[in-house]
């Protein structure tokens, strides 16, 4: 069952690998929970990389960066090193079923995604041989067909807007992200 705008997040605290709980809503700012596919995934860290480059621009539109890979801390542990945001394994898939998050063949073979995905194949490449990245299990946990999801809720609860991904790298930009939060009404924008 995917989630719509004005649906409701039941309050939650997620742990992220490393990390205190994160309250998802948060009470004083909005949430980008973003799912992604697998611990090492070469389109989800291209990906990221473009969150981290900005993350003070998400903080200062007050948007709380929140990760979720269907892969298990022990996987994930080498794999989120210096990111500034909270990253949280879901192994079981149970948040990814209940915001309808997918998996489906259809997340690699989509034409759209092969030029994304030889760039972060050669950018990750580059990145472990650098020692900066690890390579991802040879058989990561939940499987290498996951499609993204992005989701902004606002302090109360109520999804301000969803976006469920068509195939492996259609996910909504920092661009994208801002414009989203610009337009959300003034009491889900405290800082």
């Amino acid at each position: 069952m995917r989630l719509a705008p004005g649906s409701d997040v039941p309050a939650r605290e997620l742990t992220p690998v490393g990390g205190p709980p994160v309250p998802v809503p948060d009470p004083a700012r909005l949430v980008h929970l973003q799912f992604r596919r697998f611990a090492g995934c070469p389109i989800c860290n291209l990906h990221l990389r473009s969150f981290v480059v900005r993350h003070a621009e998400v903080e200062a539109a007050g948007i709380r960066e929140v990760v979720v890979f269907h892969s298990p801390d022990e996987e994930l542990r080498k794999h989120v090193t210096g990111l500034p945001f909270p990253v949280v394994g879901d192994p079981s898939k149970k948040l990814y079923a209940e915001f309808g998050v997918e998996s489906g063949r259809r997340s690699l073979l989509d034409p759209r995604v092969w030029s994304p995905l030889v760039r972060a194949v050669l950018t990750g490449t580059w990145q472990t041989i650098r020692g900066r990245e690890h390579l991802p299990s040879s058989s990561p946990a939940g499987g290498r067909l996951g499609l993204p999801g992005d989701f902004l809720i606002g302090p109360d609860g109520r999804v301000l807007a969803a976006k469920y991904g068509e195939h492996a790298y259609d996910q909504w930009s920092v661009d994208e992200l801002l414009a989203l939060a610009a337009q959300a009404p003034d009491p889900a924008r405290k800082p």
